[in-house]
């Protein structure tokens, strides 16, 4: 691919601005290595915490007429089972950056599994602070800018590589919470997870996830990251990684417009399979090239210059 693709988040070095998103796929080496192998210019993995956790009970994913809701629970084997994981990827070789998403119930916690996996040989780490329902953490800490500061720091001290703060919506003022990460030491802010929301169902009148509580992903997601992501930029000078509701080029470079140096992939892995990387990163390509851009990098924010 061509090199007026390549993009820097963090000091890591990505072919091309797209991502696999935390959450959709990460588990197990494989999953990684095809989204790899289908083009992805680093993956994300689930997120891991300090012990195993089995999540909750299903249904745990509905779809809805916008795109899905999930309430998995932080479904994880733990950070020292997951290092296992991490190694044996490393060690067959990846060409891409390896970050892996992690979460804990206090700032200390974070830490521990950050250096755990960093010390396993993860590229980096993005910090899950907006996971919406799973109670004392996730959106709990992200939606507290004195919170969210801590947990950077303290992973900061833990480790010496990029960590990422990914932001949730689920939040009054998303620019203020970006800040406070980026002042405490956040090398790039991803913006957004998921939004808290439910579904029930008109003819037993129970609510349909078994949390009865999860966050919406998807097509509904874009407008709402999009703006996330434009004011973002506005303020905060660290790469801006945009994620909701992507599902070709033109999304992605939407995003890019507003502001993000890279973009996620996540729910329309569904439905287009891990097939989409390759064809929005040819977009993207025919996009900067029709254009007349030297590189994507111009295309960077460039609706806040127009």
């Amino acid at each position: 691919m061509s090199s007026q693709l390549t993009v820097e988040i963090g000091g890591l070095q990505l072919s091309n601005p797209t991502m696999l998103a935390a959450g959709i796929l990460g588990l197990s080496g494989a999953s990684l290595r095809e989204a790899i192998r289908n083009g992805a210019g680093a993956v994300v993995t689930k997120s891991v915490g300090l012990k195993p956790r089995i999540g909750y009970a299903n249904p745990s994913v509905v779809h809805v007429n916008c795109g899905l809701l999930n309430a998995i629970g932080l479904a994880n084997p733990g950070a020292q089972d997951y290092a296992k994981e991490i190694r044996e990827l490393k060690e067959d070789g990846l060409n891409v950056p390896l970050i892996t998403s992690v979460f804990g119930f206090s700032s200390e916690e974070f830490a521990k599994v950050a250096r755990i996996l960093t010390g396993a040989g993860a590229d980096g780490i993005e910090l899950n602070v907006s996971c919406p329902h799973v109670e004392k953490t996730g959106s709990e800490i992200g939606q507290s800018p004195t919170l969210v500061a801590d947990v950077v720091k303290r992973v900061k001290s833990a480790t010496e590589k990029p960590v990422i703060v990914k932001l949730t919506p689920n939040v009054s003022d998303i620019v203020e919470v970006a800040e406070a990460g980026v002042k405490a030491g956040a090398d790039a802010v991803a913006a957004i997870n998921t939004v808290r929301a439910m579904s029930i169902d008109v003819e037993t009148a129970r609510p349909v996830l078994a949390n009865r509580i999860g966050g919406m992903s998807g097509s509904a997601m874009r407008p709402i990251a999009v703006r996330c992501v434009y004011e973002i930029y506005e303020t905060v000078k660290v790469p801006i990684i945009g994620c909701g509701g992507i599902a070709n080029w033109r999304d992605a470079v939407e995003f890019i417009l507003a502001g993000a140096a890279a973009v996620q992939i996540g729910t329309a892995i569904a439905s287009e399979g891990l097939g989409v990387f390759k064809s929005i990163i040819r977009g993207i390509d025919s996009y900067v090239r029709k254009k007349g851009f030297r590189s994507v990098k111009e295309v960077v924010g460039l609706s806040h210059r127009r």
